[in-house]
């Protein structure tokens, strides 16, 4: 239908042409992919998750659209109540990740502010600190040991890491359910187990893999992911993540049939 001469018309189809623009941009490089220099490497000879020498600075940032779920809605195994929970997110919005909870898993780096990755040796660990949001950091033992048997369940769970060549793959359990692991709202019970593994294969990328095993919410295990980009010379700042937040309708809902984002770029 015609309204106000077609300015609805005009304005829904801007809308779309803009989400599709969104989704080229995250999957299109920024440039030819043999104009990137190759991955830096530590006196060892395996790929490192920072700059070539600690005076380079840079975080991560995600090639992906705020618009799109961690893996493509056909193809996962929704189990009946996990694809109803699923579809009333997408009407209300009201994702804990912008009402400053902490957010595990791939929510962790779909942040327009970035993630650093800080390896430690001597302490057999991995950070992974999030600017955006809750402006939180996330531990990954490396030092071989096994989850323990009683994990008490937390928004970032249990995460042990290993590196297979230049793959840093990491295995994580203990979630509770008090947070999205993506943007649009894929939902998960105590059960989620997650392996991620990212792959640096150029200067300027990370192809990011997520399995997902929750027989709590899905039939069978799947996988998604996207890619991140390295913003060099940014590093983290300050973030107070309620700070002149004047949109109360966000955070309770207030009774809407509909919570439209007062910005489409959340934290």
């Amino acid at each position: 239908m015609l309204f106000n001469n077609g300015k609805f018309v005009i304005v829904g189809l801007l809308a779309v042409l803009a989400i599709a623009s969104n989704i080229a941009l995250a999957q299109r490089p920024s440039q030819q992919e043999e104009n990137f220099g190759p991955a830096p490497k530590n006196t060892q000879g395996r790929v490192v998750l920072g700059g070539a020498t600690p005076e380079n600075k840079g975080v991560w940032t995600p090639m992906f659209s705020i618009f799109a779920p961690v893996a493509p809605v056909e193809v996962v195994p929704f189990q009946p109540w996990a694809k109803a929970l699923y579809d009333e997110r997408q009407l209300h919005e009201l994702e804990p990740h912008a009402r400053c909870k902490a957010s595990g898993v791939s929510r962790q780096f779909l942040t327009p502010y970035g993630v650093e990755f800080v390896e430690i040796p001597e302490l057999n660990s991995l950070y992974i600190f999030d600017i955006g949001g809750p402006h939180t950091y996330r531990v990954v033992h490396m030092d071989g040991r096994s989850h323990p048997a009683d994990v008490e369940p937390s928004n970032y769970g249990h995460s042990i890491g290993w590196w297979e060549g230049d793959t840093l793959v990491i295995d994580s359990i203990g979630f509770n359910e008090d947070f999205w692991f993506g943007r649009r709202g894929l939902p998960h019970t105590e059960q989620l187990h997650t392996i991620e593994r990212f792959t640096r294969y150029n200067s300027d990328r990370i192809d990011y893999k997520l399995t997902v095993d929750d027989p709590g919410a899905y039939t069978q295990s799947y996988t998604g992911g996207f890619n991140l980009r390295w913003q060099d010379g940014q590093e983290l700042f300050e973030y107070i993540c309620q700070q002149a937040n004047y949109a109360a309708e966000l955070m309770v809902g207030q009774g809407a049939d509909n919570v439209d984002r007062s910005s489409q770029i959340v934290p």
